[in-house]
């Protein structure tokens, strides 16, 4: 019997019955089998792989370009850093130590009447801590023409300590019957804050 005749034959359930060219083939067909599931599972892992590998690459370049650029650029920032650390100084010049209200006092007083104001009140609060500094608010009162008024904010932010001003209101001041010379004034409140830096041990 030739062997296509047996393999038309062939009886899978009695395959150990059948002639040895059949059964090495077969085993052959097996093995084949085998291996290229093999390949094929293991093949599929390792393109799995390759693609978080690839992945990863292009997660890597970005990373890279970004810190290349940060580096690039790390002078300018360094030289900007330095800017401002000296802009910094500079304002913590202006913040002294002390908040010496009767100094403040005199320089507001002698903005105002320099300005043609009458100053009603002056009235310190409480300090407030804020941080490296602190904050010392003043209520203000005083009275006069609005030109005046507006050059009085003007010297008091231009004194050399920094002097901020808040809550202004302004309201007509009232009048005496017949007494012209009060009918075009204004009465300004407001909250002046001044400031101070704090000591490490104050902070």
């Amino acid at each position: 019997m030739s062997v296509m005749d047996e393999l038309n034959n062939l009886d899978l359930n009695n395959l150990g019955n059948a002639s040895n060219p059949i059964k090495y083939g077969f085993l052959a067909i097996v093995f084949i089998l085998i291996v290229a599931a093999g390949l094929y599972f293991d093949t599929q892992k390792q393109l799995d792989q390759l693609k978080k590998v690839e992945k990863k690459e292009v997660e890597l370049k970005k990373e890279f370009t970004k810190k290349a650029d940060q580096a690039a650029k790390l002078e300018l920032y360094k030289d900007q850093l330095a800017e401002m650390q000296a802009s910094f100084q500079a304002i913590l010049r202006q913040l002294p130590e002390k908040t010496d209200v009767e100094s403040l006092l005199v320089d507001v007083s002698q903005t105002g009447l320099a300005n043609g104001l009458e100053i009603k009140k002056f009235k310190p609060s409480a300090e407030e801590k804020k941080g490296f500094y602190a904050e010392l608010p003043i209520s203000l009162e005083v009275s006069g023409r609005y030109h005046d008024l507006a050059s009085f904010i003007s010297g008091v932010a231009a004194l050399p300590r920094i002097v901020t001003m808040h809550d202004l209101k302004l309201e007509r001041s009232a009048s005496k019957e017949n007494d012209a010379s009060t009918t075009d004034k204004l009465q300004m409140t407001a909250v002046a804050k001044t400031y101070r830096y704090l000591k490490e041990d104050e902070q």
